[in-house]
């Protein structure tokens, strides 16, 4: 951890003299510490993360790479701080502030001789540090990915005539923190019958009947890392049209993986899954983008859509995960989460791809 905040400090631009992290997946990327609310604060002399007594001694003992400092009254402590290290210029992560905290923030720059510099700058660096994975980051992952596959195996055997969709999403989330799992990755998605052809849609009492798709979209979190897959399954048989469908993301999916590799475009691996599912005759039927990075955050750079041009490289990790929706009838996605090397992909995931009929 201490590594990633020495890297982050040597890569300040000369017009900063620090730069101040407030969001919690930031925090604990660059401290390895998990808490609500924090103040980290990186110098080329050292880096600090100011705390309030309800986290002070965890901090302590689990803070990575950093000084912990206890504050009861931030703009105290905050004014101290900017005077000892003699802060001048200070880069705020634009993102993770609202405009309030912003002026507030900038208010007690003002008041200790420092400015903020609010600009998406230090966003960038973040994001170009944690958009290649660590080997440590993908074991994470991958043990992630296998604790949601194997709660996805068992709660699949619960299907019957009359379960809902929120029974089923209840028994993935309960079987993942019992194999080990932190939390899940994000609200679960289990839908069933006509209701898979929304592709956010929300897991309620629909019960699931012969005949039809049940779509999951599941994660779980495991120290601090996320996986994310997608599976859809028949309960019973399916008729020929809605095969079809299935079939056709199958395919469409496997070309978009077969094209994924260090040195291509976002913008072409998602052509390779669309440009199928066009050809198929579903054109307008896959709104959402192919794909996207995953790691510490459930969504995060680079996105694999038709509008991005920009190069994978490997030690990304990315989703793969097309769609069709047909309103009103159904909806198939099938998502696998995969690194990006020289030679193609790795994927995290172990399951099969053919149609599963319970």
């Amino acid at each position: 951890m201490g590594t990633r905040l020495s890297e982050l400090a040597s890569l300040l631009p000369e017009n900063a003299d620090a730069a101040l992290i407030i969001s919690e997946a930031n925090r604990r990327y660059y401290t390895g510490f998990v808490s609500s609310l924090g103040y980290l604060f990186v110098t080329r002399n050292g880096s600090f993360l100011l705390v309030d007594s309800r986290y002070e001694e965890a901090a302590r003992d689990q803070a990575k790479g950093c000084t912990v400092i206890l504050f009861k009254k931030l703009k105290d402590t905050m004014t101290e701080l900017i005077a000892q290290q003699g802060l001048k210029s200070i880069m705020l992560e634009a993102s993770a502030f609202t405009l309030t905290e912003a002026a507030e923030t900038e208010s007690i720059f003002s008041g200790a001789g420092a400015a903020a510099i609010k600009t998406n700058d230090l966003d960038k660096l973040i994001s170009r540090m944690r958009i290649i994975k660590t080997s440590a980051e993908i074991d994470k992952m991958r043990r992630a990915q296998s604790i949601t596959e194997d709660a996805f195996m068992q709660t699949i055997k619960l299907i019957r005539e009359g379960v809902t969709e929120k029974e089923l999403a209840l028994e993935l989330e309960f079987r993942m923190r019992r194999s080990g799992a932190e939390s899940v990755s994000f609200d679960l998605i289990v839908l069933s019958g006509s209701k898979t052809s929304m592709p956010h849609g929300v897991p309620d009492f629909n019960t699931v009947k012969y005949g039809d798709f049940v779509l999951f979209d599941i994660g779980a979190t495991y120290e601090g890392y996320h996986s994310d897959m997608t599976r859809t399954v028949a309960f019973g048989k399916v008729d020929g049209p809605s095969r079809r469908i299935y079939e056709t993301v199958r395919q469409a999916q496997q070309n978009a993986l077969d094209a994924v590799r260090d040195g291509i475009s976002c913008r072409e691996v998602d052509i390779k899954a669309r440009s199928y599912i066009n050809a198929a005759g579903y054109e307008g039927m896959f709104g959402h983008s192919t794909g996207h990075g995953v790691g510490i955050e459930i969504h995060e750079a680079p996105s694999v859509s038709m509008s991005n041009d920009f190069i994978l490289r490997s030690g990304m990790v990315i989703t793969v995960e097309p769609g069709i929706y047909v309103p009103g009838k159904c909806g198939v996605r099938i998502e696998d989460m995969v690194v990006v090397s020289a030679n193609g992909c790795i994927n995290l995931a172990s399951l099969p791809k053919e149609l599963i009929e319970l």
